[in-house]
């Protein structure tokens, strides 16, 4: 029986990718599973009931895995291949859909319950990156995070994961330069994050 999918909030996709992925939960020291309920994530994706109580961790993890490698393409052409073959793979399609209310919207259905999760996911950030393009989204620039951000700041220069992660960045540039300046000290290594923001 197909499942209906819609969008997601963009926190909880970037929750799903830095709590549940591997390269994340590695790089910055955290390691092993993810020490999150899957039944919180999955009520925030607002599956269908009996998908929700199907989740493992497994299947979390390896949507999280296969996103992060949305946000850490090379270019704008490259993440636009990934997320093709992404919703290709799940076999994402169109469809419209009643809600409790009898209002009709625009949803998504996929035949696997597995696939739902990352489907999900996949439809919001095509959303987003069609509307705002491949430079709002990436992998956090601070030393040792390999967590993903979505940029919705005006400017549209957001490089950090988190204001923990800009400020720890900020500290270690700040004490490399002092360092330098008092005569060739070396400098200060960037101190490792915490868990995940």
């Amino acid at each position: 029986m197909a499942i209906t999918v819609t969008d997601i909030p963009l926190e909880t996709l970037t929750r799903l990718v830095n709590g549940w992925g591997t390269l994340p939960r590695q790089e910055d020291g955290r390691g092993g599973d993810p020490h999150l309920p899957a039944s919180g994530i999955a009520a925030e994706l607002a599956l269908p009931p009996r998908v929700s109580a199907a989740l493992t961790a497994d299947v979390l993890a390896d949507a999280a895995d296969t996103l992060h490698a949305v946000f850490s393409a090379p270019d704008a052409e490259a993440g636009a291949r990934v997320l093709t073959r992404l919703l290709s793979g799940t076999g994402v399609r169109p469809v419209v859909d009643v809600d409790a209310t009898g209002t009709l919207r625009a949803a998504w259905s996929v035949d696997d319950e597995r696939d739902a999760p990352l489907a999900a996911a996949a439809i919001t950030l095509r959303q987003y990156v069609a509307a705002h393009g491949f430079a709002r989204i990436g992998i956090c620039t601070g030393g040792r995070c390999a967590d993903v951000y979505v940029d919705q700041s005006p400017g549209g220069r957001r490089r950090f994961c988190s204001v923990t992660c800009q400020n720890r960045a900020r500290v270690a540039a700040f004490r490399s330069r002092r360092a330098a300046a008092s005569g060739g000290a070396r400098p200060v290594p960037e101190a490792q994050p915490g868990v995940g923001e």
